[in-house]
Parts: C-alpha cells; structure tokens; sequence
C-alpha cells in the first residue's frame, strides 16, 4: 500500500523512513503530460478508484493503490517506469516504486 496518498491540501509528504537520501529516479525527468483524467482500465468496471496517479515516465494516469485494483502498482510492475505522483492538482505527493517510499 502506499502510505500518505490522501494528505492535506497545502501539507507536503513526509517519507516514511524521515529525510531519505535524494531518489536517483527524479534526475533528468521531464514533466509528464496526462493521457486522461480516469483509470482506463478501470472506467468499464464497477470498481471507483480511492485517488488517481500518473506516472512520472510516460502520463499514464491509473488508480492508486488505495484503490480495489491498485492499476498504478500494475503500471509499474508491467513497465518498471519507477514514479507515481498524485494527480490532483497542487499535489506534492511522490512515490517511488523503486525505494518503496515518498521523494
């Protein structure tokens, strides 16, 4: 699960393990445009999303894995593309599958 997804507005993520070392996975990262404003691959189901992400890699925007399916997780796993961040604008949320922690 990843932890601190739902923060409030204005309140920056904490890492879990206090201030971490500096997450390689955010050197030379372009920003990343949204493909949409859903999980596609959750859209034609009956489960609803928790909180949406995109990857930081390509915009492939997917459910979180608060949510029923945990989309975002699958993304990565499928793509080893290593950056989630929250979609809701303003968000500061970060998370790196890679570390297994917030950046």
């Amino acid at each position: 699960m990843i932890p601190a997804q739902n923060l409030a507005a204005g309140v920056p993520a904490i890492s879990m393990n206090g201030s971490a070392p500096h997450c390689q996975h955010l050197d030379k990262l372009a920003p990343a445009v949204p493909m949409s404003d859903h999980c596609r691959d959750c859209r034609d189901g009956a489960d609803r999303w928790a909180s949406l992400v995109i990857c930081m890699t390509c915009g492939w925007v997917a459910c979180s894995d608060d949510s029923p399916r945990q989309h975002a997780r699958a993304h990565y796993e499928e793509t080893d593309h290593p950056l989630a961040a929250g979609l809701e604008p303003g968000s500061r949320w970060r998370w790196c599958y890679v570390h297994q922690r917030l950046v």
